[in-house]
């Protein structure tokens, strides 16, 4: 949406343009959890890990409750991301440089182990499906030697799977076809505005998810190339391992839904502030963000915040305006959102269907994006009817590009040498971390069945 808009704004000046676009951003960070919750089709990669909890809350009924905190929890990630932008630009971009190959593939190790805690009742399930997503994550163009792998002479494979179609199919077709063998429509609606906001307790039980989330959306926002679906599954696998009802996660926790989103929308703060201080994008987004500055005569650098705080000023407001006026939308719309649960089958699955391969298509423009999206669609429907978790998949897929170049160039780079990975403060963090976290996940799994 943002690029499309982006010729819009060479006949408006700098604040309007900037804000506008930045308004977009914020709103569809949020916006692909809406239909991730209601019938299990992300509108964006970020909104895969929301799906985990959300859509089984719309199969309880409480779908209305789930979009609300969900707007509860990107308000507060958005609104946090934009405090930590303002006031600590310069100290986060800083701990962004200390970042090379091997703290990405560090970050990416991490988070393959969460791969433990979203496979549901079998660790070995979920580690089958993982390594699934880890092979089909090679398909396409070597990353460090041109080399075509696993293409089989299909020229539009050259660029491996591209991330959203396969979520969509994994994901939305995927229930689609489950959806075909059931009799029973996907959610029963509540008529009663209290089920549309969660209660004081559970906005309370977890207020400490929303904050840490916040803050874990807003570090990997920060990192160049790390996005909103890295964060998602790094906060849902934080908030899991810490709760004193991990073994209700995956059957429509709420705190799974505030992690998620929160940092989710904490992102775009986080993205931002490399953007702005460096002139380093975070994302694909503030890559299209980066060529607006350029287009308005910015250059992005300390010298923007010396120079221009008469754009930077209503730009960040601009942010929370965005966030404000997302929130209070959502939650005037969630009761008629929540409403497409209660449609007709006959009706939805076409529209559901219709929609996911639209989406498909629309991130390229290309036909064979949706075909894509069937395969990963038929694929996740008789993974699923095999008792195979898709999220560790959906996971593995994500983060596999970032790990395999991370772990190869810093082998380059260290002459093969694994010491590189240890020498390095951060990285010897972050694998101590991913460790000792995959350890007392499987303990508390293998506790909890006992």
């Amino acid at each position: 949406a943002i690029a499309l808009l982006l010729p819009f704004t060479f006949g408006l000046d700098a604040i309007p343009s900037l804000v506008m676009l930045m308004g977009i951003y914020c709103g569809s960070m949020f916006g692909g959890s809406i239909t991730a919750i209601l019938v299990r089709a992300p509108g964006t990669p970020g909104a895969a890990a929301t799906a985990i909890e959300g859509y089984p809350l719309t199969l309880k009924g409480q779908g209305g409750k789930a979009i609300g905190m969900a707007a509860i929890a990107s308000f507060v990630g958005g609104i946090i991301s934009a405090g930590v932008m303002i006031w600590l630009s310069p100290i986060i971009s800083q701990f962004a440089l200390q970042f090379g190959y091997p703290e990405y593939f560090a970050l990416a190790f991490f988070g393959l182990t969460i791969i433990f805690s979203v496979s549901g009742k079998s660790f070995l399930k979920g580690l089958i499906s993982g390594t699934l997503g880890l092979l089909l994550s090679t398909v396409g163009l070597d990353h460090i030697i041109p080399h075509p792998r696993f293409t089989f002479g299909v020229f539009e494979l050259m660029i491996g799977f591209p991330l959203l179609p396969s979520v969509i199919g994994l994901f939305a077709v995927s229930e689609v076809f489950r959806m075909l063998e059931v009799s029973e429509s996907i959610g029963k609606i509540s008529n009663e505005f209290g089920r549309i906001l969660p209660t004081f307790e559970e906005i309370k039980d977890s207020a400490f998810v929303l904050l840490k989330s916040s803050v874990i959306g807003t570090l990997i926002g920060a990192l160049p190339g790390a996005g909103a679906n890295i964060a998602s599954f790094v906060a849902y696998s934080e908030a899991k391992r810490s709760s004193k009802k991990s073994h209700e996660y995956g059957t429509g926790v709420i705190e799974g839904i505030a992690a998620c989103e929160s940092a989710n929308n904490a992102v775009t703060g986080g993205a931002m502030i490399p953007m702005l201080t460096l002139g380093i994008p975070g994302d694909a987004v503030t890559a299209v963000l980066l060529g607006a500055l350029t287009i308005q005569g910015l250059v992005p650098g300390p010298l923007l915040f010396q120079d221009h705080m008469d754009i930077i000023r209503p730009l960040f407001a601009g942010i929370i305006v965005a966030n404000v006026v997302m929130f209070i939308s959502v939650l005037a719309g969630a009761k008629l959102f929540a409403r497409i649960a209660s449609i007709r089958k006959s009706v939805l699955l076409p529209a559901i269907a219709i929609f996911s391969l639209v989406g498909a298509y629309a991130a390229e423009s290309s036909v064979f994006h949706m075909g894509i999206a069937v395969g990963f669609g038929i694929l996740g429907y008789f993974l699923e009817k095999n008792g195979y978790p898709l999220a560790p998949m959906a996971l593995a897929i994500i983060l596999g590009p970032l790990a395999e170049t991370s772990f190869r160039n810093s082998l380059l780079k260290s002459d093969g040498s694994l010491s590189i990975f240890f020498n390095r403060p951060i990285s010897l963090i972050l694998i101590v971390i991913a460790v000792l976290s995959m350890v007392f996940t499987i303990y508390k799994e293998i506790k909890a069945s006992n």
